[in-house]
């Protein structure tokens, strides 16, 4: 055996708080990585209804690495939250027609903020939420109820709102080490018989598994 089967929805058989998101999303500007698990005891399945205001005519995308952890009540904040900035008003007439039409902006007045892309091996805690087009690093963790207005470098914890640095998990040496071995791009089996050596902190002996 090689640990759990990525392709089960639920796999801690009669825990179904737990899923393997990537075999419930059906939004293809959703992507998610294998064994990245959302935590939630009211609908584990449903993770979609946390990505918000994300229009399919915006087509940004929201991509999610490999052996990630999503607690409970995480929220994404897509580019169709987006108003307009520059005008006296930000209220979006233009949507509801009837001769408001005419306030329609050009696409290019609205901000859009790119993808929002989750690296591998992320810890995010309960109920944070990340705004529009923000990118976390391998390895980092961010504390719950944080609120990501901007990039978060690899293996950081960052925590509050707005989130901010609160430490770097290892030396600078050893995190570019860390980057390099990328450990979640291994086979199964491989990451199976050095399980030991992932969850430690002895950088060395990993490296020693190349």
């Amino acid at each position: 055996m090689y640990g759990a089967d990525p392709k089960d929805k639920h796999p801690m058989k009669g825990f179904p708080q737990i899923c393997f998101i990537q075999n419930t999303v059906s939004n293809p500007n959703i992507i998610i990585g294998d064994y990245t698990y959302y935590d939630d005891p009211e609908d584990s399945e449903n993770f979609e209804r946390n990505v918000l205001y994300h229009f399919p005519f915006i087509g940004d995308q929201l991509i999610i690495g490999k052996f990630c952890a999503l607690a409970r009540g995480v929220k994404f904040i897509m580019n169709g939250a987006n108003h307009q900035l520059d005008g006296f008003s930000t209220y979006p007439f233009y949507i509801f027609g009837n001769g408001w039409e005419k306030a329609e902006p050009q696409a290019e007045k609205l901000p859009y903020k790119g993808n929002t892309v989750i690296g591998n091996d992320v810890w995010v805690g309960y109920e944070t939420v990340f705004m529009p087009g923000v990118q976390v690093g391998d390895g980092a963790i961010i504390a719950a109820k944080s609120v990501v207005v901007g990039d978060i470098p690899p293996y950081t914890i960052f925590g509050g709102n707005p989130a901010k640095c609160i430490r770097q998990r290892f030396d600078s040496k050893t995190i570019q080490s860390l980057l390099e071995i990328a450990w979640w791009d291994w086979e199964i089996a491989k990451i199976t018989r050095n399980l030991d050596k992932i969850v430690s902190a002895d950088i060395e002996a990993l490296i020693s598994c190349q």
